[in-house]
């Protein structure tokens, strides 16, 4: 499947997410990439006069953990389907007193804990190098922190986001070292998912959902399944009011912070005499700079 031109944005989260008033459900898509296939069919919708591509990223049914979710499959779908801007919706556990079950935080750094996780499109040999030092982009989030703001929703915008490799939930040692560190909230999913993003030119940013108090917290309950999905159904509607806001804000989809030219300094080779073979796993990522 050729690369598709339309600007559109994707939404990586749960199926929950195409409940949203006003979504005019499209079509679906069944994208196969060089990495195989996506965690589930891309559903393209419209919303007011944009147009958005959502992806559960652990399937409908929920049935793809963590550390098995084709991260690579994922991001080159949804470059295929022309987007050229990832929303991230994320369920976290808050590793702070002052960020609440319930809050929402706009991350801004990772801290990437997770292994044996294919984490780069470019395994040669064409390699590439990004820079990933600011892993968000910055116009992205304060659109979505403006939509968070007039949806009503507690919001702090900035924090470092602990990515653990699961499924398991942390040890108390564990939790209380990654605060020691400096990290605000931890979960299971946004490495290497952004680190893909990056590479695909695709502007990526996190909504990081609140569910627990991870287990450092001892005058709280200890994580457990039962306890984030009594907090993710007010999250979830949190997030529809939240995307309907940002959408509806006809945001500027233009980047400024330097995604969309990631790759510009980052290649290290002559694409123009590289073999096709050797094209055909990133043709998607580099069709530009041919």
């Amino acid at each position: 499947m050729s690369q598709l031109t339309h600007q559109r944005t994707g939404i990586i989260g749960g199926s929950g997410l195409y409940n949203i008033a006003g979504v005019e459900i499209i079509d679906t898509l069944t994208i196969d990439t060089p990495y195989g296939a996506p965690s589930d069919e891309l559903v393209l919708a419209r919303i007011g006069d944009q147009e958005v591509v959502f992806l559960p990223r652990h399937g409908r049914n929920h049935s793809i953990p963590p550390h098995k979710i084709n991260y690579r499959a994922n991001v080159y779908a949804m470059k295929l389907a022309g987007v050229n801007r990832i929303i991230s919706i994320s369920a976290v556990g808050s590793l702070r007193k002052h960020i609440h079950p319930g809050e929402f935080v706009l991350v801004d750094q990772f801290v990437d804990r997770t292994h044996s996780r294919e984490n780069t499109f470019f395994d040669g040999p064409i390699v590439a190098h990004v820079s990933i030092a600011d892993p968000v982009c910055n116009q992205l989030r304060s659109a979505l922190e403006q939509a968070c703001l007039a949806s009503g929703i507690t919001t702090h915008n900035g924090g470092r986001y602990l990515v653990m490799q699961g499924p398991q939930f942390s040890s108390r040692a564990e939790s209380e070292l990654y605060r020691s560190w400096g990290m605000d909230v931890i979960g299971m999913t946004n490495m290497p998912e952004a680190k893909l993003a990056r590479e695909a030119e695709i502007c990526y940013a996190t909504v990081a959902m609140c569910t627990d108090y991870d287990c450092w917290h001892g005058q709280e309950e200890d994580v457990s399944v039962q306890s984030i999905l009594e907090v993710m159904q007010a999250n979830v509607a949190n997030t529809q009011r939240m995307l309907q806001a940002f959408f509806a804000s006809g945001h500027d989809a233009a980047c400024s912070s330097g995604c969309r030219q990631a790759l510009e300094q980052g290649i290290f080779a002559d694409l123009k005499t590289a073999d096709d073979s050797a094209i055909l796993p990133v043709h998607a990522l580099v069709e530009r700079l041919l």
